[in-house]
């Protein structure tokens, strides 16, 4: 099942969305092309940009096809059975000498869940928690409150059941048109054209405040002072849910006891936006039937992103929009398997299924099934242990992310894997993470991949391979499952990702309920607890998944940012995604199709502020922050407000996260991406985009 006379249907290796594809096996090994999968349960046939020229990257040049292995400052090529023995001689000497917890594991959100889930199984077995994946560096404090206020780190609701029942939708720190392009088509944009009403907050104008009915432009940082001004309008004008908040909800008093003394007008003063235009965004979200909120990194990547969220939480709980079709708290994910990734448990707090490790009958629960004893103390998160290489973390084990690019203040990253001892990078390219590796493993792309993966409304979806892996590489889960018997000897001797699948529903209860046969075409959405359950389009109908089942509001201050602009960096910089390129650029920057649409890296920057410092529209500037140095094209528009910058995270020869920020939040420790100081100047005769020292 998978396939028709078109071709293999399979999973769109890009966002979270989930759209399915039909892939078509050409003449060559690694040729493929794709078609529409016109019943693909998402989409429905039709992809983004992305989406469409994902297979560019498939049998691209540049693919790793065997196994390298470091000697001086070069690489050779190596057999498996060298390259394997190195990294299990290695974790097994930093074991011996400084304990488990000398290790971390990073784990990918662009593999299966069957291949994350062996990532954490082989971190526990190895006596550490010290697992992560890329959820820690988008939607962290994002999962942290929804867990902790109402029972799961995900969508509340479905996206067919927000199209069909929303009469508002608010957005909030994301930018699906550009981000999310066949959610925001196919489900938003369709909902509007109904007469749903959009309100969007955020700092940049783009393709999704383009279609809003309502723009609120604010200062990056000051999501928490315009959320105030919002609940205390609909607070004071009457405009609350009394009756769901007196039973389903606590916390209001200390909801209203925190607004009591809020001087809205220099609340609305701090975001920059005007006090009557925030206060009729609140009425149009209190006084709509069903209201949905649509959350992304623009409010959870701040060292206050916890209390972000926890005010998106307080506007629904507070106006009834939990537990409806068409309503709830809805955080889009970023990847295509960020969502699975930490289902499946690649957190350093949580066993698969969300199981807290802290908890002694979670843990046995699991231990039952994997008979070796899992630690109990939470292990480091992804940027903890990157700020701890050389130190008290001796050996990294990375599969398929990218840190040097992906992590703040990449420089110092970039000098910490110099100091690591021991680094395994399993990928598909030769990263720039890749480049200060001991043993590079090469794995498997998206078109050579089988397994499942869970899209961003919790639809659990198979993938299925449509080519073989080129020259010596191997999939990714026949080289976890080496690793690990050659380490254990027992435990990861999987005769493919069906029978690894069929052990993670047995230690995590959302997935108990979910088989292969029963996912079909049409994939199942967790919770799912046994095998008569169909799945939840929406959660909470009846309670919360608190100890009391009721919902936790919770009253927040705002908080400034870690920086706060001085004479020195008078700017503030703020970085997101753009429609054409994805993440570190790994895969989208290798597509000659995207490269034809944006090439490189850009800097917005508002006229006024250009004129300030002799800036014109396509010169090349450097910006600066604290940290470092990039050199990029000025992009002088409007389209950014004055006093703040911003710039995007994909291009290596201009790395945004040279300049961003490392302090965390104090809670989900998610870094601060989204709000550093920073000076812009102009270049004498730039004329190439690059770190500043290139």
């Amino acid at each position: 099942m998978g396939a028709d006379e078109r071709g293999v249907h399979t999973i769109c290796p890009y966002c979270g969305v989930g759209c399915g594809l039909t892939l078509q096996p050409g003449d060559e090994d690694g040729e493929v092309s794709f078609a529409p999968w016109f019943d693909a349960p998402v989409n429905e046939g039709p992809l983004c940009v992305k989406g469409s020229t994902a297979t560019e990257v498939v049998d691209h040049e540049d693919r790793l096809t065997e196994p390298l292995i470091r000697e001086g400052d070069e690489f050779r090529e190596a057999t498996w059975e060298e390259a394997l023995g190195r990294v299990v001689d290695e974790l097994d000497r930093v074991r011996e000498t400084y304990g488990p917890d000398a290790a971390g594991f990073f784990a990918s959100s662009k593999v299966t869940n069957e291949e994350s889930y062996l990532v954490q199984k082989l971190a526990r077995r190895y006596g550490t928690n010290n697992v992560d994946n890329c959820a820690r560096l988008c939607h962290a404090s994002t999962v942290y409150t929804l867990r902790n206020s109402l029972g799961a780190g995900a969508m509340t609701n479905s996206m067919q059941d927000l199209r069909d029942d929303a009469d508002v939708f608010w957005i909030q720190g994301a930018n699906p048109a550009e981000q999310h392009v066949i959610a925001h088509s196919k489900y938003f944009r369709a909902a509007a054209r109904d007469g749903a009403t959009v309100v969007q907050v955020d700092p940049h104008v783009n393709k999704t405040s383009d279609d809003a009915d309502l723009h609120l432009q604010l200062k990056p940082g000051t999501d928490i002072p315009l959320l105030n001004v919002v609940l205390k309008t609909i607070i004071d004008e009457g405009l609350y849910d009394e009756e769901f908040v007196e039973e389903r909800t606590r916390g209001f008093d200390h909801l209203q006891a925190t607004l009591a003394d809020l001087d809205v007008e220099a609340a609305a003063e701090t975001c920059e936006v005007p006090l009557e235009k925030i206060r009729e965004a609140a009425r149009i979200y209190a006084e709509a039937d069903s209201a949905a909120i649509f959350t992304g990194m623009g409010m959870s990547q701040h060292t206050c992103g916890v209390d972000n969220v926890q005010n998106e939480v307080n506007l629904a709980l507070i106006t009834g929009n939990l537990g409806r079709p068409g309503t709830g708290v809805n955080p889009l994910r970023g990847q295509n398997n960020v969502q699975g990734t930490s289902d499946v448990g690649a957190l350093p707090n949580v066993l698969p299924g969300y199981l807290d490790v802290e908890d002694d009958e979670a843990r046995a629960s699991v231990e039952e099934v994997w008979d070796f004893e899992v630690p109990s103390e939470p292990g480091m998160t992804s940027v903890e242990i990157s700020n701890a290489l050389g130190e008290d973390v001796h050996a990294l084990y990375v599969v398929g992310e990218n840190p040097v690019m992906s992590e703040p203040d990449a420089t110092a990253v970039e000098r910490r894997m110099e100091d690591l001892e021991f680094l395994v990078v399993q990928d598909i390219f030769m990263t720039e993470t890749a480049e200060f590796a001991d043993v590079v493993l090469p794995a498997t792309s998206w078109a050579e991949r089988g397994g499942t993966v869970t899209n961003t409304d919790r639809r659990v979806q198979r993938m299925r391979p449509a080519t073989t892996v080129p020259g010596n590489t191997r999939h990714d889960l026949d080289i976890l499952r080496a690793v690990g018997t050659r380490l254990f000897g027992e435990g990861f001797d999987f005769d493919g990702p069906e029978a690894v699948f069929e052990e993670l529903r047995q230690v995590a209860p959302i997935y108990h309920g979910i088989t292969y046969e029963r996912l079909g075409h049409e994939g199942l959405q967790w919770p799912c607890y046994d095998e008569d359950d169909e799945g939840d389009l929406y959660l909470y109908a009846d309670s919360f998944d608190t100890e009391d089942g009721r919902g936790v509001i919770r009253g927040v201050r705002h908080q400034d940012p870690a920086e706060v602009e001085d004479e020195a960096f008078p700017l503030r910089l703020t970085t997101a995604r753009i429609e054409e390129h994805y993440n570190t650029g790994t895969m989208s920057t290798r597509s000659p199709t995207l490269v034809r649409r944006t090439s490189e890296n850009f800097v917005d920057i508002h006229p006024a502020d250009a004129a300030e410092r002799g800036i014109e529209d396509g010169d090349y500037v450097a910006v600066r922050t604290r940290r470092g140095e990039i050199v990029l094209e000025a992009n002088v528009t409007e389209d950014i407000a004055e006093g703040s910058i911003w710039t995007t995270p994909h291009f290596s020869d201009a790395r945004a996260n040279t300049l961003t920020n490392d302090v965390l939040d104090p809670l989900a420790k998610i870094p601060e991406y989204k709000a550093a100081t920073a000076e812009v100047e102009p270049i004498e005769g730039g004329e190439e985009a690059g770190t500043a020292d290139d």
